[in-house]
């Protein structure tokens, strides 16, 4: 079985769960009827890196290696990142986009043969609230408030990622078409929690 073989699922929770030194994120399939299947993957991000890279294995304890998300200054020029398989192949990519991200944040997201989707933050309101939050002196008080993002391409909506309610960081990722990859549909949303805002 390859990398990729287990990811047959369309919809994924992604938990993220704060650690003295690194953080870890857990990717269980989402059920029909709403319960967590079992893990698929997972993954620890250390603090204070030069360079972002996280590397998720199988399982909550695996040692084999799924796939991998690398800053792209890592392996050449360029703004963004990039997911790679355990054979070092491309998956796809992803890039905040800077400007567009002043006042909702946006996401460009990338996979060879599709067409590039456009991911914006769904709810305007919270979207400037948590922009008003960054500029409080609040450090130590979370933004709790849970924020969507919908993926686009051409009108047409491919990718949901929906943070949840809750203490943790919590997503609930919905691929909408056939064909987009599991692997990079879960970097997006770790992404969307990990890197955003940097």
């Amino acid at each position: 079985m390859d990398s990729a073989g287990q990811w047959t699922g369309r919809r994924f929770t992604v938990r993220q769960e704060n650690r003295l030194k690194a953080g870890r994120y857990t990717v269980s399939e989402l059920m029909p009827d709403g319960s967590e299947g079992e893990v698929l993957a997972c993954a620890e991000v250390k603090r204070f890196s030069l360079k972002e890279k996280i590397t998720f294995h199988a399982g909550p304890s695996g040692t084999r290696v799924l796939f991998t998300i690398e800053e792209r200054g890592l392996r050449g020029a360029g703004d963004g990142y990039d997911v790679w398989d355990a054979e070092g192949g491309l998956v796809g990519g992803f890039e905040e986009k800077d400007v567009a991200s002043l006042v909702r944040s946006t996401w460009v997201l990338d996979q060879p043969g599709f067409p590039a989707a456009v991911g914006r933050e769904r709810n305007r309101f919270v979207a400037v609230l948590r922009r008003v939050w960054d500029f409080l002196p609040l450090d130590l008080v979370p933004f709790l408030w849970p924020y969507h993002f919908d993926f686009e391409t051409g009108g047409k909506q491919v990718l949901k990622v929906d943070r949840k309610w809750g203490l943790r960081d919590r997503y609930v990722v919905d691929i909408l078409i056939p064909g987009l990859d599991p692997r990079l549909a879960v970097a997006q949303a770790v992404a969307l929690d990990t890197f955003q805002d940097r």
